[in-house]
């Protein structure tokens, strides 16, 4: 009898998470339809739109919001957010950049790792105070957000790393390409993917979904929220920094205002691929995609003419309408899953 009940529980766990994964898959396949008419329509106006020259820049310019993206949503799936990733964006490329004017002839993969240094170091700083000190991660991320470009600006001052300091390899980082495509584009890719695996072949990287879903539940049955936030916030951090190198390699001549804004381009493509912004749900490849999508409207808006006022309203826009049709989405699946417990018995 009682393997009978437990081979019921068992279905109907399996039949829940069939549901949650039929919803999750939908919306991915959304961003995606949605990528592809904007894309068709925009080509139709303009036809230079889809040129390979135009698409290469869009893949390697999207590639500095999808890496900063994956460590966001480490940081969102928990129910937490990161509004200090410009900042550290902008420290780590002033930084990092600076290097090959005080010290000729830094080896290039050095300079990723004093980028990624400097934003593991500001990571674990944000994770200290929210995982341990249980401050609100919106009021500790907010403060660094202005720390961090405070000590920006402190170092950098009014000089600026200009692009003819910058070796040709590193400038040409953006540019090159294999197979036809950029290399920042392959390199973000591989990034998506071990993201993507983590999150859901790992243990630690399954509880941050148990964490953003219900936290006091997941303390109750012993998963280490507080060690589990911390992670998180080392992981965007650390991530942010090598968005700072990337961005160096994009923009050449970089000064203390360098990312400013960034963090809100962040949280709406994160939360437009379809990111829980009350955690618990969402994919780093849902994440990727809704950053590549909000690049490809900003460049079809340049291609087209329109100013660039108009993107910041759309993608405010699309982060309204990604938030409300969330928590749509949410308050349904939670009905449907409520009956089909009570049509099972539960």
């Amino acid at each position: 009898m009682s393997a009978t009940v437990e081979h019921d529980q068992t279905a109907r766990v399996g039949d829940q998470r069939r549901l949650v994964d039929i919803v999750l898959r939908a919306r991915t396949f959304g961003i995606v339809g949605v990528l592809a008419l904007f894309v068709i329509i925009t080509t139709a106006i303009q036809s230079r739109f889809l040129d390979g020259s135009n698409v290469r820049f869009i893949l390697a310019e999207s590639a500095l919001y999808v890496v900063v993206a994956i460590g966001e949503t480490c940081v969102v799936l928990t129910r937490n957010i990161d509004l200090s990733v410009g900042s550290v964006v902008g420290l780590s490329a002033y930084v990092s950049a600076d290097l090959f004017q005080t010290h000729h002839g830094v080896a290039i993969p050095l300079v990723f790792l004093v980028g990624a240094g400097v934003g593991l170091l500001c990571g674990v700083v944000t994770g200290v105070i929210t995982a341990i000190a249980r401050v609100p991660s919106l009021v500790v991320t907010l403060a660094m957000l202005y720390i961090v470009r405070g000590v920006d600006t402190m170092i950098a001052g009014s000089t600026q790393v200009v692009a003819q300091s910058l070796p040709n390899s590193f400038v040409h980082i953006f540019t090159d390409t294999a197979l036809g495509i950029p290399v920042l584009a392959w390199a973000a890719a591989i990034l998506v993917a071990i993201a993507a695996y983590y999150l859901r072949h790992f243990r630690s990287g399954r509880e941050l979904y148990a964490i953003g879903s219900d936290p006091v539940a997941a303390e109750r049955v012993g998963i280490p929220t507080a060690r589990r936030l911390l992670t998180a916030f080392i992981l965007s951090g650390t991530i942010a920094g090598l968005g700072g190198v990337i961005w160096a390699t994009q923009y050449n001549t970089i000064d203390s205002t360098a990312a400013t804004g960034l963090e809100l381009q962040i949280v709406a493509g994160v939360v437009v691929g379809g990111v829980a912004i009350f955690g618990g749900s969402g994919s780093v490849v849902g994440a990727a995609l809704g950053a590549l999508l909000l690049q490809t409207i900003t460049s079809a808006l340049n291609v087209l003419g329109v100013p660039s006022l108009w993107t910041e309203a759309i993608a405010g826009l699309l982060l309204i309408v990604a938030i409300s049709l969330d928590r749509g989405v949410q308050l349904q699946l939670a009905n449907a899953l409520q009956r089909r417990k009570v049509r099972l018995g539960a």
